[in-house]
């Protein structure tokens, strides 16, 4: 028999995984934003990623 995995389930399941290379800055201003807000790199990334909605034509 299977078991199924433990854990919370998920209203908003991410099944999609990204790699990304950054150079220096880059790596710092997002460290810093993390390190300010207190969230997870793939939280900031998110978050950067819903700001681009606004410029979408």
């Amino acid at each position: 028999m299977i078991k199924k995995k433990l854990g919370r389930p998920t209203n908003n399941p991410k099944p999609y995984r990204i790699a990304v290379r950054l150079d220096e800055e880059s790596k710092q201003i997002l460290d810093q934003y993390c390190e300010q807000e207190q969230v997870y790199q793939m939280e900031a990334a998110r978050r950067g990623i819903k700001k681009l909605k606004e410029d979408l034509k």
